[in-house]
């Protein structure tokens, strides 16, 4: 296989860094849950790091299920009984440790990910369904950008990004569904740009173009144009928590799929 040229390479690493830190991440879940079971904190942690998982598996499987990591991830929560072949939950640490091994096998393979005369790995994140040309790869940028904060810890910068992206991907959507066939949604007076961040999500949805997953982001979110301006809101930035950033990019990929149902 002809060695790897740098873009590849730097994808390669950015995929390393990803899934070490999901390594890092399960295994404080994996020691929580094994101390406290029940623990709410810990339960909630490890809804939002199995989204994670997802995602990055997804987008390093090319969104096929038949792929092997796909398909190992998937497995990872079932179990089949052996006296009648019936799928059964499994419990919550069992369920870590099993995708802690799934993450520690694409990692030891991703050198073997690229294929024989393939010069690249799938793209960190495509947003071909955004109608902007000049658009696109300034998003996919910034997609790559807040994934290496989240990834290292900025969450201040990761969540201000997702909202940024968000904000982008659906001002783009209502943009080319045009305002006179919004007319029948009670739109607001005014260039789409100018109306609040909410609002544009809520006319979104009201429109059919995304569903109401939007609603779930942190109430930090909404202020986030005002949070990336002023400088004055320090204390607010420094507040965000990594549940924040977490959700807001969970919320992201939510939106995404609304506006690309066949990725």
């Amino acid at each position: 296989m002809p060695a790897m040229d740098e873009s590849v390479r730097a994808q390669v690493e950015s995929y390393r860094s990803r899934f070490a830190s999901l390594v890092r991440q399960g295994r404080q879940i994996h020691d929580a849950l094994l101390s406290y079971p029940s623990d709410t904190g810990a339960m909630v942690s490890l809804r939002i790091w199995q989204e994670d998982c997802g995602q990055v598996v997804n987008e390093l499987s090319g969104g096929n299920k038949s792929n092997w990591l796909a398909r190992s991830f998937s497995s990872a929560f079932l179990v089949h009984s052996a006296a009648a072949s019936v799928v059964e939950e499994v419990p919550a640490v069992e369920i870590v440790k099993r995708l802690l091994d799934v993450l520690e096998q694409a990692v030891g393979s991703l050198s073997g990910i690229v294929p024989s005369g393939s010069s690249e790995l799938p793209p960190l994140r495509r947003f071909d369904f955004v109608h902007d040309p000049e658009l696109r790869p300034v998003i996919e940028r910034a997609y790559a950008d807040g994934r290496h904060a989240l990834d290292g810890g900025d969450y201040e910068l990761a969540l201000l990004t997702a909202c940024g992206i968000l904000d982008a991907v659906v001002t783009d959507a209502l943009r080319h569904r045009g305002l006179s066939s919004m007319a029948a949604s009670d739109v607001p007076a005014g260039k789409i740009a100018d109306w609040p961040f909410e609002t544009r999500l809520a006319i979104a949805e009201r429109t059919g173009l995304i569903r109401g997953g939007w609603a779930r982001l942190p109430a930090v979110a909404w202020a986030y144009r005002s949070l990336a301006e002023d400088e004055g809101s320090a204390k607010v930035r420094t507040a965000i928590s990594e549940l924040d950033a977490r959700r807001a990019t969970q919320v992201l990929h939510v939106v995404m799929r609304d506006l690309d149902p066949g990725r």
